[in-house]
């Protein structure tokens, strides 16, 4: 499993735009983790699936409603990962309303779950293989805080803690 001080895994995941702009082409565009964590930080919080109850009602909203106060903490970017698809992921922005200050990066086949060693199976759920419910700190694609739920649980990923971990780390 990734840890305080890893690299993030190289991996590409899928972006969905709606509109062309920024070197970016109307649908599914690669999003080279790597290449796109380098020089920033960023707020990563991953979820085991869009448009499911907690994510949607509570983990989404939190990082929507403190996206301001992490920028003017010095975060650059907030990402949202799921095993999902672009599509699918682009929907679920739309519908929560996020006015671009979340990232909906998709993780259509789990490789950078797997990568991570955070994944949850949840086939008996009719599911599949999923991410874990986490947030991290990355700053230039290194991990700096690491926060991983435990199955069914929403206690530590949230944005209000993350956002004191970003603040805890420029003091």
């Amino acid at each position: 499993m990734i840890k305080v001080g890893d690299t993030l895994p190289a991996a590409t995941l899928q972006e969905y735009s709606e509109v062309e702009g920024n070197g970016c082409s109307v649908g599914p565009n690669p999003v080279d983790v790597q290449k796109a964590a380098a020089g920033k930080t960023i707020v990563l919080f991953a979820v085991p699936g869009a448009f499911t109850p907690t994510c949607s009602a509570k983990h989404v909203p939190g990082y929507v409603e403190h996206a301001a106060a992490l920028r003017a903490a010095g975060v650059d970017e907030v990402w949202c990962l799921s095993v999902n698809d672009a599509f699918v992921m682009g929907a679920w922005a739309r519908d929560q309303d996020t006015g671009g200050t979340v990232r909906f990066l998709a993780d259509g086949s789990g490789t950078f779950a797997q990568a991570t060693g955070l994944t949850l199976d949840l086939t008996a759920r009719g599911m599949g293989v999923r991410s874990c419910r986490y947030s991290a700190l990355v700053v230039d694609g290194v991990v700096r805080a690491l926060n991983v739920e435990a199955p069914g649980q929403f206690e530590v990923s949230d944005a209000a803690t993350m956002l004191g971990q970003v603040q805890a780390a420029k003091a």
